[in-house]
């Protein structure tokens, strides 16, 4: 039962051909799956069924996913989302990481690279829970408890998605670094991503908007033009 929770995952799309196709390609490679046909139904699955990955089209028949995003975010801070869409437009994509997807397709969906994506996002979570270090990374009014995976601005927590943890403490861990963008990239999602999704860009600019006192003027996470980020390398005294 253990390992079926670890490998559940929901589809939610009211396509149902659309389904039966990702249903068949999960199923084929060990995963157990449970669908909803819209908003309610997704979040009602959410909190009943308790996936460990959700798969969420953007346009569903009663509400839009963007906003089951934003609500799923509310019950489930840590739970990997990737949306999907026929849209292809970049804005599309920028709004879905931007409200806390930690991932974006569009369709017609590559079945197997879906499959891939979730394989690695799932990995990742797995070896973080079974390899969490007993440390703690403290910057000026910054605490990055890893073990924990929370995060302390100035004496309070901070609500970080997955994604977003995982890219601060790898960030944090590397701090004075210059890390490329397919580094990063390589580190955090495992697998190849187009770059003109511009995918780091916008979890950067969300981690900004909760740790930073000046997002605008960041002390932290700082742009190396051309190449990627670097973190501030100033250790808490």
């Amino acid at each position: 039962m253990a390992e079926e929770a670890a490998r559940r995952v929901l589809i939610v799309d009211p396509d149902t051909v659309s389904r039966r196709e990702i249903r068949f390609a999960c199923e084929q490679d060990g995963y157990h799956v449970i669908e909803a046909d819209g908003s309610a139904d997704a979040l009602r699955q959410v909190e009943d069924s308790r996936p460990s990955l959700v798969l969420l089209e953007v346009t569903l028949p009663d509400g839009a996913g963007f906003d089951v995003c934003r609500e799923l975010r509310k019950l489930d801070a840590a739970v990997p989302v990737i949306m999907m869409s026929a849209r292809s437009d970049e804005i599309d994509a920028v709004v879905a990481l931007e409200i806390g997807a930690d991932d974006y397709v569009t369709k017609p969906l590559r079945l197997r690279e879906l499959v891939a994506r979730m394989t690695a996002h799932l990995r990742r979570a797995r070896l973080e829970t079974a390899e969490a270090s007993r440390s703690r990374l403290e910057f000026r009014d910054l605490v990055i408890d890893v073990n924990e995976r929370r995060v302390y601005k100035s004496g309070r927590e901070v609500q970080l998605t997955h994604t977003e943890f995982d890219l601060l403490s790898f960030l944090a861990g590397n701090a004075g670094k210059v890390l490329s963008r397919e580094k990063i990239l390589n580190s955090i999602w495992g697998y190849e991503y187009p770059i003109e999704t511009r995918v780091i860009d916008v979890h950067i600019r969300n981690l900004r908007r909760k740790i930073e006192t000046q997002p605008s003027h960041p002390y932290y996470i700082l742009a190396v033009p051309g190449i990627g980020y670097r973190f501030t390398n100033s250790r808490a005294i």
